[in-house]
């Protein structure tokens, strides 16, 4: 067995969350230190506020003493959501509008002149996740060196992707016996991550390569590559049938174009407590993105639209407490792998280089 490189987890939310308040927060205190400016600021909300989702935001201005708005309009992350023929407070609703932090701006005229203000605020879930656990309905073989990145069910067998330098490849599995059918390794430089069937094409992740690879589904021969663009790294990734949905390490699902594969937006997810972070092996299953959590034995069940965990799998007795030895093994081999058979309705789960892979069924946790 080879163990690879633990990952390094780097809470990539806060860093790009208190990145992205200091632009907002310069631009706000650029306007304001501006000695030709009209001394217009925000009220309300204040720099980095948190509101939970659903809940109005009221939007204030704070206007010297006789100054007179022609009009404002206001837009978050750039894209308009209303306006007002004066100063006067405006309700911003966030129904509809994903998690995570939103920058809000106001283009404000008077007297001929336009002035625009930004501010921060967080949208945080108000949503209480149901808690699961499991029945293991099957138990079936599977391959102890298989670091297990990328896992998918397709007619009878598994798409799986490994990792490890040196030691990454691409397969189908049968499901029954667990053996490896077909496989091709991955080049020795790439640390092979999640990875998705896109009609007769698969497509791979590398970890920190800033890389994806494209391969042909019968042949497994690879047939181009790609580089990423904002996101962090590569972690998991899956398809809904007119997107791909990529995870980095963070606690952001970013959307990806099939046919270019250029990313297309982001959304955060967060349960009650807040950003969670550390999102690794992903799957769609009618409609929700089921994913693992880095390094503990929890799957969650997340709203694509929005980021909210809905669902907290704890998938922990899966493996005796004790099959794996040392230190290193444990950090190493973790629960990673979710398929979905959508036709026969079963959910299949194992871990990086676990001796089984399970069928389970979800039921209410005691």
């Amino acid at each position: 067995m080879h163990f690879g490189q633990v990952k390094k987890q780097v809470n990539h939310s806060v860093v790009a969350s208190s990145l992205f308040l200091l632009f907002g927060l310069s631009a706000l205190v650029s306007c304001k230190g501006d000695p030709k400016s009209t001394g217009i600021s925000f009220k309300l909300p204040e720099q980095g506020q948190s509101y939970g989702l659903g809940e109005a935001v009221k939007i204030e201005l704070d206007l010297p003493s006789g100054s007179e708005v022609s009009s404002a309009t206001y837009l978050v992350n750039g894209k308009s959501v209303g306006s007002k023929k004066d100063g006067t407070a405006f309700s911003l609703p966030t129904e509809g509008l994903s998690l995570g932090y939103k920058l809000i701006t106001a283009v404000v005229e008077q007297a001929g002149r336009k002035d625009t203000l930004t501010v921060n605020i967080e949208l945080k879930s108000v949503v209480k996740p149901e808690m699961l656990s499991y029945q293991v309905v099957n138990t079936y073989s599977h391959d102890t060196s298989a670091y297990t990145q990328g896992l998918e069910y397709h007619n009878g067998r598994f798409l799986e992707s490994t990792g490890e330098l040196g030691h990454s490849t691409l397969r189908w599995v049968d499901l029954k016996s667990g053996k490896v059918l077909q496989s091709t390794k991955i080049n020795d430089a790439y640390f092979g991550e999640g990875s998705t069937l896109v009609g007769d094409k698969v497509v791979m992740l590398t970890w920190q390569n800033n890389m994806g690879l494209v391969f042909d589904a019968k042949t497994l021969h690879q047939l181009s590559t790609f580089p990423y663009q904002s996101s962090m790294e590569g972690w998991g990734l899956a398809f809904n049938g007119e997107k791909l949905i990529k995870s980095d390490g963070s606690n952001k699902l970013w959307t990806l174009n099939k046919d270019t594969y250029e990313e297309e937006g982001a959304v955060e997810v967060y349960d009650l407590n807040g950003p969670v972070p550390a999102l690794n092996e992903i799957e769609l299953i009618d409609g929700k993105i089921y994913a693992n959590v880095y390094t503990k034995n929890v799957i969650v069940v997340i709203d694509p639209k929005t980021g909210v965990v809905e669902q907290e799998i704890d998938c922990s007795g899966l493996l005796p407490a004790d099959y794996f030895k040392t230190d290193d093994e444990r950090s190493n081999n973790v629960l990673n792998g979710i398929a979905w058979d959508a036709a026969g309705k079963r959910l299949f789960v194992t871990g990086k280089k676990w001796p089984h892979m399970f069928e389970i069924k979800l039921v209410p946790k005691k």
